[in-house]
């Protein structure tokens, strides 16, 4: 492994330019970075401690600043200490500045602003924690995607991933003999989509998880051929009603809800042509 120390520098909350790192890290699998996150640098004091832990541990500089003065005593103290130093964003920023024809604002923080947006998200998130697990059923109406299926299909951190996007998204649990689902064929606005993975996939999800709880896997829950039948169950309810399904057996939550925007998107598409 390649141990490194790894500093985040951000004039705002850090997600875009950790995300881009990880995004970038899987990549490199005998890479072990350390961490480094500095947020909301907004001051020259502020950048001066991350200077100075730059002098004492080296390593490597991922930044999203949006102050010159600030980028370019970073840049230059990067310099000084022989260290790269990557503005991610830059790029993105100048291509779009030469295709529109303007320059960027130099606005930290922007892309958090609390617009009408960001108030979308916030009623997604609390819909979504309120519609988790079948919660909710009376007014399951006001979702953008409902999304089912059995234990362990990643149904309430997809519907969060969604959420954060701005997109109401509820989840409801096939227990086979215990659920009753019809009301799910009845709604008319919202996008009913299944989720399901392989019964070996499920059934080693469910053995680590009752192994965490410190509870027995001999049970039924965790039983291959028990599993097995529930895919099977939940694969021809969604086939009978005609529901788009989707397989999490070898997808991260990010592409799962990646597949289930792209239909979503598709159907809201649909709807705007009729």
């Amino acid at each position: 492994m390649t141990a490194f120390h790894l500093h985040l520098v951000s004039d705002a909350t850090g997600e875009t330019v950790n995300w881009v790192a990880k995004a970038a890290l899987v990549q490199f699998e005998t890479a072990e970075p350390t961490y480094h996150v500095w947020t909301m640098v907004r001051s020259r004091a502020q950048l001066q401690r991350v200077l100075d832990s730059l002098e004492q541990v080296g390593g490597f500089v991922l930044f999203t600043m949006v102050d010159h003065r600030l980028r370019e005593m970073l840049q230059q103290g990067c310099r000084r200490l022989q260290i790269p130093c990557v503005p991610v964003l830059d790029p993105v920023i100048a291509a779009l500045a030469s295709f529109l024809g303007s320059e960027s604002r130099e606005q930290p923080g922007r892309q958090h602003a609390m617009d009408a947006d960001y108030f979308d998200r916030i009623d997604a998130v609390q819909f979504s924690m309120a519609h988790d697990d079948g919660q909710g059923a009376e007014s399951l109406e006001g979702a953008d995607v409902v999304l089912i299926g059995v234990s362990r299909t990643s149904k309430t951190p997809t519907c969060i991933y969604l959420a954060q996007r701005g997109i109401k998204a509820a989840n409801v649990p096939i227990v086979p003999g215990v659920s009753d689902l019809s009301h799910l064929a009845a709604l008319q606005r919202p996008m009913v989509i299944g989720l399901t993975a392989s019964p070996t996939r499920l059934v080693q999800i469910r053995r680590n998880r009752l192994l965490a709880l410190n509870q027995t896997t001999q049970t039924e829950y965790a039983d291959a051929n028990a599993v097995e039948e529930e895919v099977v169950y939940a694969r021809r309810l969604f086939a009978q009603h005609g529901w788009p399904m989707i397989d999490v057996s070898r997808r991260s939550i990010e592409e799962t809800a990646a597949a289930i925007l792209e239909l979503y998107n598709r159907k809201v598409a649909g709807e705007s042509e009729t």
